[in-house]
């Protein structure tokens, strides 16, 4: 699969990339896609989340009426979780949500989102995105000028680069990142994978 590559003006350089029918021409996995989003979901969430328990609860635990004869049910502690202010049932408590998750099937996840991406005509190979210093500006009009229509965009840099990050942080539906941290969640999310000359084979270096 060939593609143009494009200068920041959208105009084609006469120049093309070729992309590894190994990456983006495969059957896509969704079950391994499913695996690798849930994982990435799931380490992100910080699993601070907690309820009081009985014992936790201020109060005292003095018996509030006598056991029999009050023709009503028995009733202990203030602190119950029948009593409003008591303590909840069940309540969540802090836990890593995190699990594990071989290595091949992370590689099939994001191999079966980038063809994806190849099928639907939603990628795109940009010549180069330097900076000499961070301008926001400047990011947007080559944003315009190569997808204009396009609502979400997801720009891979084959190394970081922090003037081109602080640039696009600001941008609306626009994320910036390395090769090797591109994930399955990103590349979906996205309606339009910029992909800057340098890290296709830096990508097919870490898929392959």
């Amino acid at each position: 699969m060939k593609l143009a590559v494009l200068n920041k003006s959208g105009k084609e350089t006469g120049r093309s990339v070729t992309l590894s029918e190994a990456i983006y021409a495969i059957e896509p996995n969704d079950h391994a896609i499913y695996l690798d989003t849930k994982q990435y979901l799931a380490n992100q969430r910080q699993g601070t989340h907690k309820a009081k328990e009985k014992s936790e609860v201020s109060g005292s635990t003095r018996k509030l009426k006598k056991q029999k004869g009050t023709g009503t049910a028995r009733a202990g502690s203030i602190k119950s979780p029948l009593f409003v202010g008591g303590a909840r049932v069940f309540g969540p408590k802090p836990r890593d949500y995190s699990f594990k998750l071989n290595k091949k099937v992370k590689v099939l996840a994001r191999k079966s989102a980038l063809s994806y991406k190849a099928k639907e005509n939603a990628i795109l190979v940009l010549e180069s995105l330097s900076l000499s210093s961070p301008k926001t500006k400047e990011v947007i009009s080559v944003l315009s000028a190569i997808n204009s229509d396009v609502k979400k965009s997801l720009i891979v840099l084959p190394e970081l680069d922090s003037n081109v990050y602080l640039s696009a942080r600001n941008i609306p539906n626009t994320k910036v990142v390395v090769a090797s941290e591109l994930n399955t969640y990103d590349i979906l999310n996205a309606k339009q994978l910029i992909l800057v000359e340098g890290s296709v084979s830096k990508i097919e270096e870490i898929l392959n």
